[in-house]
């Protein structure tokens, strides 16, 4: 029978109440989509009012200093207390579903730019220069962590303390989740210019907060796939077992092998992006420099994801490429508009993140909230942070030459606090206990941030980890510790000594190959070339054998430095230059 007749027949059969809500495409009636793009109308403004609503507030504690209650716990609270009032004019599922936290937009869409901005704002030198003592924190750290609430959950899970199931992997999926440290919170109050925060501190404290995420998501899936494999095994009478007593091994090995790929799939990306902009004549075009940093950079997370490395670790070192080589391939407007933009992005994500989070607290999905366990899981953080802190400094303290002093450890281990990315990998908690470890990770998510963020300012005023304005030290200034460590674009100049000017080991290898083959290709300052410096290093040399002529020297040897003295003499980049000049 041909279509024609099909659908006569199917004309006949059909009631003829029912006959007008059919569509030949199977679309909704006309007034139904109607209704159905208002309430997208209504809900859209209200997330763009609540929303300016965060941003506003947030400025009202900035202005008026009031450190008790962090940005991120004022948008929270502002959440919590607009769930509230939905749910108390019992909305139906819609408005519901419209309530709840969706995991894979906050992947795909809320997380990438927060991620992004960090790596591409950060102050590069003072980083690296702990970065040792950072990854001891946010891989060290977060691995002990894991298996030290994941052991004590499952201890009490065996001790009916708490109904979970008796599977040591599905402890360690929840111990995994809530080391993912996200002191926003936290970073927001030291960051502040007022407060004057000791630099090593904000440092060490955001050094981890950015890779401790990545640690704790590759953690979190490698635990997953076992857990998995162990369910089908047992599903599978023939199958055997498959987690045997060399899996911790296996998931060990595969962690590094995670974390290396996402390295250097991030830096490749970047890499590839700057070549691109450095020979080619795009920053004669402003819009489109900016839009392809932009997808490259977006292009680096999705990628990871894809071939199953993590995508934050890929994303914060592709930030860090960009701004270590790209951002003198920029034209000066793009290079102040990006950092703006950027910052923007950032900022709107996470007043949007924890917004979401307390007024999801009212979406009526999850109900099985738990006090014992609530109790016990930030009793439990505590100690596993307890126990990677303390002894990490320690360790670390044995080689540094500036020691991490006991009163900076307190506050350290006092800044973990717990965000979005651990609420969010609670729910791919798979079983039939998804229900408690979300509610428990909510509880726990909003108790860090309102009460521990509250008192992170008292605590360190109590700790002495305000520097005095002027007071000498990196820092003391005036200058903002964020400033210090992130690039701001405002110019800063630092008397150097003579070990400062010297390349030697690592470090000095790593300086020359930057400089005579990296730079030209992809892109960096070239305010100085290498030879400069190796005169600058012989005329010091001989300075010192003639101790009556004056031993002062000006040179920026941080890249990042010299190109915060190249915006305040408004050096425009060679790319620049030359795109200028054929216009």
């Amino acid at each position: 029978k041909t279509p024609r007749n099909r659908s006569a027949r199917f004309r006949r059969a059909a009631p003829r109440g029912k006959m007008r809500n059919l569509q030949d495409d199977g679309d909704p009636p006309p007034q139904d989509q109607e209704k159905e793009h208002e309430r997208s109308a209504v809900d859209t403004t209200l997330l763009v009012f609540l929303l300016g609503l965060c941003i506003f507030l947030a400025y009202m504690i900035k202005k008026y200093r009031f450190y008790y209650i962090p940005e991120s716990a004022g948008a929270m609270l502002v959440g919590c207390v607009v769930g509230g009032l939905i749910r108390a004019c019992n909305p139906g599922e819609r408005e519901l579903d419209f309530l709840r936290f969706q995991p894979d937009v906050f992947f795909f869409a809320l997380l990438p730019p927060i991620i992004f901005e960090a790596g591409y704002t950060l102050r590069k030198k003072r980083f690296f220069a702990n970065l040792a003592t950072i990854l001891m924190f946010a891989v060290g750290g977060t691995v002990v962590s894991t298996f030290v609430v994941g052991f004590l959950t499952w201890s009490c899970g065996n001790s009916k303390i708490i109904e979970i199931d008796d599977d040591p992997l599905e402890a360690l999926l929840f111990g995994a989740l809530i080391s993912a440290v996200d002191p926003v919170a936290t970073l927001s109050i030291m960051g502040s210019a007022e407060l004057n925060c000791d630099p090593l501190l904000y440092s060490l404290v955001f050094g981890e907060s950015v890779l401790n995420d990545a640690v704790a998501i590759v953690l979190f899936r490698i635990f997953l796939k076992y857990r998995n494999l162990r369910i089908d095994s047992q599903a599978d009478e023939d199958g055997g077992e498959v987690v045997s007593e060399n899996s911790l091994a296996l998931a060990m090995s595969e962690f590094m092998g995670v974390s290396i790929g996402s390295v250097f799939c991030g830096v490749l990306i970047g890499l590839i992006c700057s070549y691109l902009c450095k020979h080619t004549r795009i920053s004669a075009y402003p819009h489109y420099e900016i839009a392809i940093l932009f997808l490259f950079a977006y292009g680096s997370y999705a990628l990871a994801e894809l071939v199953a490395l993590s995508g934050i670790m890929s994303l914060f070192f592709s930030g860090i490429t960009l701004s270590h080589y790209n951002s003198y391939n920029l034209s000066a407007t793009s290079r102040i508009t990006s950092e703006v933009t950027f910052k923007a992005l950032a900022s709107v994500s996470e007043f949007f993140v924890y917004l979401y989070m307390g007024v999801g607290i009212f979406n009526n999905k999850y109900k099985n909230y738990n006090i014992v366990f609530i109790v016990l899981a930030i009793l439990f953080c505590n100690v596993g942070r307890l126990l990677n802190i303390f002894p990490f400094s320690f360790i670390a303290n044995l080689f540094r030459q500036k020691r991490v002093p006991l009163r900076m450890q307190i506050v350290i281990w006092f800044a973990g606090l717990r965000g979005a990315i651990a609420f969010a990998l609670a729910q791919n908690i798979p079983g039939e206990h998804t229900d408690l470890y979300t509610t428990t990770t909510l509880a726990i998510v909003l108790f860090t941030t309102v009460v521990c963020g509250g008192l992170t300012e008292p605590l360190l005023g109590k700790m002495g980890m305000k520097l005095q304005h002027g007071s000498g030290v990196d820092g003391g200034d005036g200058s903002n510790p964020y400033e210090s460590l992130v690039q701001n674009g405002q110019g800063m100049e630092r008397r150097m000594s003579l070990a400062d000017k010297v390349y030697t080991g690592f470090d000095g290898m790593w300086r020359q190959l930057d400089d005579l083959y990296m730079k030209p290709l992809f892109g960096g300052s070239t305010s100085r070339s290498y030879s400069d410096r190796r005169r600058d290093v012989t005329e010091a040399e001989m300075q010192m054998l003639h101790p009556s002529e004056e031993d002062e020297f000006n040179e920026e040897t941080d890249d990042g430095e010299s190109k915060e003295r190249d915006s305040e003499n408004n050096y425009v980049p060679p790319s620049s230059s030359r795109s200028l000049a054929g216009e």
